[in-house]
């Protein structure tokens, strides 16, 4: 399951990673685990759109399929305007069952909704993509959750119609298919995935579908970059147009693959009091000492490392933003005292984040969870994105963040831009761990300066080849689940 598809809890399961789903929205995506709309420090690259706009069965959606399997580049996602139909009123619902209502006017859809899901993928942030039944003719409950993503392809009738969706469109291309192929497709389609019966196909057509083409759709062709006759028939053009699109990627892309550098860091670097050391009191460096220990039970290690992540997420809590509150107490009398600011979420990230969990999970009742899987390239030690799943409110919340150990930073800075893509305020983050190093303190201090990093030991022992702590807790996650070599 990819990052894009599962970071809600409304996400649509219908719609699969082929793109071949019952519902109007197409989503189709390529991921090799990382997201390549991010350089090595945390940064957002820019997203390449493509515009496919034609009429409609002219063959859009199979021309972006086209494209989106012939380029080489993950995390690219194809979106339907079919997902914007508006909702209509009663009387127009009314109308529309008996193919009297016009979908295929302008004013049909929904292009603030449009503008929003776009320029949110265009800034690299997670974002909902509304669901049409068009057996209803009305949004479905549930939406398409999408995190983010290199390339997005927008097709549909109108996708190149409004002035400001085009200025988001790095090309544009429109679709130009015979009238009578375009109806015989429309026919097939609207029967067998609609439920509609033919006769009301043609009526529809002839009233709504072929006037609206001619009078707004077609007019769009003037505002493409490249015309594509004859649909997925034309395959010059076709691979034509993708090799343009990988020209113009390989050169807006050519600094993704930055490797993390340790020796970024040098001793007389200052790290900042946005650092905050759990104070090392004699339980608290004995508890250490056994962790460090190499001839430590598994046993012993679980128990020490859940004592120490309890400490250690207290401390976390009490970094949290607070606002005033007075309560009557049992005799009657005011106290004066706080409550933490807004709602919690832990993020967890995974698999060794789960260690510190448990212990949110034992001093935290109401707070809110979400995961994110994180695993570094074996050769470039590149972090990359399986899979995260955030509290669809989680921007409103302050956040926990829960990893046992920063090495280079990369993971840290990786989860941190994750919470920023859903909503969440830089200032509202905490990143809560077992063991630092100021390299990585460092890395996450310079691309997010007001983070707050709370750890219990700072260990500056790291290896510049394998970028593991050389000292310290060892590989924490195999030590505390017992999967050691």
């Amino acid at each position: 399951m990819s990052a894009t598809e599962n970071n809600s809890d409304n996400s649509d399961n219908s719609a699969s990673a082929s793109g071949t789903s019952k519902v109007t929205s197409t989503l189709m995506l390529k991921n090799d685990g990382r997201p390549p709309w991010y350089t090595a420090d945390g940064k957002n690259l820019p997203v390449y759109m493509v515009g496919i706009a034609g009429g409609s069965a002219s063959g859009k959606t199979s021309v972006a399929k086209r494209i989106v399997e012939s380029l080489d580049v993950p995390w690219v996602v194809i979106i339907s305007m079919d997902s914007f139909y508006r909702r209509l009123a009663p009387e127009e619902s009314k109308q529309a069952f008996a193919n009297n209502h016009d979908l295929d006017h302008p004013s049909s859809f929904d292009y603030v909704s449009v503008l929003r899901v776009l320029d949110d993928l265009k800034h690299g942030k997670s974002t909902s993509v509304p669901q049409y039944d068009f057996a209803t003719h009305a949004p479905r409950d549930k939406s398409q959750n999408i995190y983010g993503a290199s390339v997005v392809i927008f097709e549909g009738i109108f996708a190149l119609y409004d002035p400001e969706i085009l200025k988001m469109m790095d090309v544009k291309i429109f679709v130009d298919t015979d009238s009578d192929i375009c109806l015989a497709r429309r026919i097939k389609r609207d029967v067998a995935d609609r439920g509609r019966d033919p006769l009301g196909v043609l009526q529809q057509y002839d009233r709504f579908v072929k006037p609206a083409y001619d009078s707004f759709v077609r007019p769009t062709m003037n505002n493409a970059d490249v015309i594509i006759p004859r649909g997925l028939d034309n395959q010059v053009a076709i691979n034509l147009m993708i090799q343009h699109i990988k020209r113009q990627l390989d050169g807006s892309n050519a600094t993704i693959m930055r490797p993390i550098l340790v020796d970024q860091y040098s001793a007389t670097d200052q790290l900042k009091d946005t650092l905050l050391t759990l104070p090392q009191s004699n339980q608290v460096r004995a508890m250490q000492t056994i962790l460090c220990d190499r001839t430590t039970l598994r046993d012993d290690f679980i128990f020490y490392s859940d004592r120490l992540s309890r400490l250690i997420i207290e401390y976390g809590l009490g970094q949290l933003r607070l606002e005033s509150k007075t309560v009557v107490t049992p005799m009657g009398l005011p106290y004066s005292g706080f409550k933490i600011a807004s709602d919690i979420t832990g993020v967890t990230v995974l698999r060794a984040g789960g260690v510190m969990e448990k212990a949110l999970r034992s001093v935290a009742r109401l707070a809110h969870y979400g995961k994110i899987l994180i695993v570094g390239d074996p050769v470039t030690h590149e972090p990359r994105l399986h899979y995260a799943k955030l509290p669809p409110s989680i921007k409103d919340h302050q956040v926990l963040l829960m990893d046992p150990t920063i090495v280079s930073g990369a993971n840290a800075l990786m989860a941190i831009r994750i919470c920023l893509d859903h909503g969440v305020p830089e200032e509202n983050i905490v990143f809560v761990s077992l063991l630092a190093t100021p390299q990585g303190v460092h890395a996450i201090q310079t691309a997010f300066p007001t983070v707050k990093i709370v750890v219990a030991l700072i260990d500056s022992h790291i290896g510049t080849d394998d970028l593991l702590i050389e000292s310290g807790y060892g590989i924490f996650g195999d030590r505390y689940f017992g999967t050691e070599c």
